[in-house]
């Protein structure tokens, strides 16, 4: 018997009353039993360009990433849950506030060196009660903060003080909303530091020659920064917070503030900003942080990406979550404010606020945290500014009303601590340039590696878990009329962790619907860059390389998070800003599990699958972002004895150390500059026959 599809069908189908008849003199076939039988006689009917555009990508797995990354949380919940619930004397209490206060040290630091601030005042203005100095001082060597101290001139002093931290308002300090807690604080008595955080007001990092933007403001020059720190295990978090750090000691080289007395507050962004100084500083004596305290799981649970600088590094392995950071200031008292209408979801900062009110109950201060839940949406409202107003004269003994006066803001140029408003019209420098700087020490100091010891610094950075055993697989139901290099594909979901199905083709010309047939010792893999399904048809080179070896066995798979298993999360995005893609990068991060690592992880998995089979011999193939893992792949199996990289990234220095780049988060392996970089992965693997096929640079779509 030939082993052609019209033969298969016999067997496999048999014919029988109301079946659709197959075009080309086939014999008849159920639909549904192949799917893609159903579309065949539009499918045959068309030109070759036409079935091409005629596909959809398949993608059968499009929740599957949602439901691991949540399973992985819920395991760390319920053992912090635990931990907490254990918690049963005010010995306890306290071990577990020095507890959260060494992990997020672990998280954040270490922190840079204190320098010289060489903070200057720059301008004046006098209002009725109070004077605005606009201030500059310098968090680190060169690169400076723009902020507005607000010095009220009746009351006596030392006066307590707060520090303002901004959101994602565009002017940063001269934010109405922010303008407004900063002047009605500062009519109450209290001396207001509000400064420009990182990419906004006056300290946008990415300028051109006339001054204005040229990667957007706040947040998208966060998650610019941000990403591209992390190669050298920077993180915006950091940075962020230790600005916050120095404008505490700067408020403490001020006669009129009461270093007693030092709070802080700040809403979304500077909610964020407030929650994490609680966590680090001993210094603060009070703080309210607002619409920002919701949790880590709880975000996650709705699918509600979050600004990098909110996403610090191994912070959700370490068990931690918003609450903690909190906890870390107990028993000092801290308000949490939030909005009924926001879309930070209210029931995770009734959440935090239950495990506050047991931590605080067991120090005997069970009234020094509360929760305040204004009825807008979103924002600094004025409910929540009064809420906050009466906290902070409760914890200080001012007896001034939290009702807000009269206010009168100020025009955002009036406030410019700058000739014309920006920081980088001086030359100051950047978050890049230090970036650049970092990756060129490492670049002079790191060990060169190879053999046992690359392979040791791959797998620590990736944080691979223990391979061990075979992984179990799904039959799916195969893909045929795909317009792939072979007639058909067998389709496995390939378990390579629990919850976690990578899909995998087994291409053929001869129909295949059980487990891989064993035989051939050498096995062709391929690693997709978005979708293997998609790919397989056009991509030329792929197809070239697959005809090239007709005496091995060809596998394609998508390894998680694209092609069959894109996730329809994040309002079904996958490479926008806040898309899907990062969403889970940022996530990887927080569990210090990294997205490239997992990736790794499935093909090292697929390669120990095909080697039950005995596929003894593979030559991997990858392309673009599929190049990464099949790269890391490649050098940690000796299985594979050939590799073939199409639209491989140079090195991760390269995005470093250039100031325009192109590749996402997920791509990005955290402070993979300090022990190796991808040139030396290639260099190991020129013994396996490396070819490069057009390398992308750090624009990614160049070809160089």
């Amino acid at each position: 018997m030939k082993n052609n599809r019209r033969d298969f069908i016999k067997l496999a189908v048999p014919a029988v009353a109301g079946m659709t008849t197959v075009v080309a003199g086939m014999t008849t076939a159920i639909a549904g039993i192949i799917p893609a039988y159903a579309e065949q006689v539009d499918i045959q009917s068309l030109s070759s360009d036409d079935k091409l555009s005629s596909l959809t990508p398949l993608n059968r797995f499009p929740r599957m990433v949602q439901e691991y990354f949540i399973g992985r949380f819920r395991e760390i919940e319920q053992t912090s849950e635990k931990r907490r619930a254990a918690l049963h004397t005010k010995n306890d209490a306290e071990a577990y506030v020095r507890e959260v206060r060494s992990k997020i040290q672990t998280c954040f630091g270490p922190w840079p060196a204190k320098t010289p601030l060489n903070s200057r005042i720059t301008g004046t203005l006098e209002r009725d009660a109070y004077k605005i100095e606009k201030v500059i001082f310098e968090s680190r060597p060169g690169f400076p903060v723009t902020a507005n101290l607000y010095v009220p001139k009746t009351q006596k002093l030392p006066l307590p003080a707060v520090i303002g931290t901004c959101g994602h308002g565009d002017p940063g300090k001269a934010t109405p909303i922010y303008q407004s807690f900063a002047q009605g604080l500062a009519r109450k008595g209290y001396v207001v530091l509000i400064f420009d955080p990182i990419g906004q007001g006056e300290r946008i990092q990415y300028l051109s020659s006339k001054l204005k933007p040229r990667r957007g403001i706040g947040v998208a020059e966060h998650n610019y920064a941000g990403s591209q720190m992390v190669l050298c295990g920077e993180s915006l978090s950091s940075w962020l917070t230790w600005d916050a750090i120095r404008c505490v000691d700067y408020l403490l080289t001020r006669p009129e503030v009461d270093a007693k007395q030092i709070g802080v507050t700040g809403n979304s962004g500077g909610g964020t900003q407030a929650t994490w100084l609680c966590g680090v500083e001993s210094r603060l004596s009070m703080a309210a942080p607002s619409c920002f305290i919701v949790g880590f799981g709880q975000n996650l649970q709705n699918e509600l990406p979050a600004d990098i600088e909110q996403c610090p590094p191994a912070v959700m392995n370490m068990g931690l979550d918003h609450s903690d950071f909190i906890a870390a200031m107990a028993p000092k008292p801290v308000l949490i404010l939030d909005q009924e209408k926001d879309y930070f979801d209210v029931r995770g900062a009734e959440k935090s606020l239950g495990r506050m009110k047991s931590l605080y109950k067991l120090l005997g201060a069970e009234g020094n945290t509360e929760l305040f839940i204004g009825p807008e949406y979103h924002g600094y409202s004025q409910h929540n500014r009064e809420a906050m107003y009466g906290w902070f004269n409760k914890a200080t003994g001012n007896e001034g009303t939290k009702i807000e006066p009269s206010l009168t803001l100020e025009q955002e140029e009036a406030l410019w601590c700058t000739p014309n408003g920006q920081v980088g019209e001086a030359k100051s420098r950047t978050v890049f340039s230090f970036t650049k700087q970092l990756s060129e020490s490492y670049k002079k100091t790191r060990p060169s590696l190879d053999g046992v010891s690359l392979k040791k610094a791959v797998v620590s950075s990736l944080k691979l878990p223990a391979l061990d055993g075979v992984p179990d697989f799904r039959i799916l139901r195969p893909s045929s009329e795909r317009l792939y290099p072979q007639k058909f594909a067998a389709t496995y979901a390939v378990e390579t962790e629990p919850l976690i199905h990578t899909i995998v083709y087994r291409l053929s010309d001869t129909a295949l619907l059980s487990r891989p047939p064993v035989g051939l010792k050498r096995a062709l893999l391929y690693v997709s860059h978005h979708s293997a399904d998609d790919e397989l048809r056009n991509d030329t080179t792929l197809r070239e390389l697959i005809l090239r070896e007709p005496n091995s066995a060809v596998f394609a798979c998508d390894v998680r998070g694209i092609g069959e298993s894109k996730p329809n999360t994040c309002g079904d995005n996958f490479l926008a800003p806040y898309g899907n893609d990062y969403f889970y990068a940022a996530h990887s991060n927080m569990l210090n599990y990294p997205y490239v690592g997992q990736k790794t992880y499935d093909v090292l998995r697929i390669i120990a699958w095909l080697k039950s089979y005995g596929h003894n011999e593979i030559h991997l193939i990858a392309r673009g972002w599929g190049a990464l893992p099949a790269t890391f792949a490649g050098l940690l199996s000796d299985s594979v004895t050939q590799i073939t990289l199409k639209n491989a990234l140079t090195s991760y220095t390269d995005i470093a150390e250039n100031e325009e780049y192109n590749w996402p988060l997920s791509t990005l392996l955290p402070g993979v500059l300090k022990d190796f970089d991808l040139p030396d992965c290639y260099r190991a693997l020129s013994s396996k026959d490396l070819r490069q096929i057009e390398p992308w640079n750090e624009t990614a779509g160049k070809t160089i």
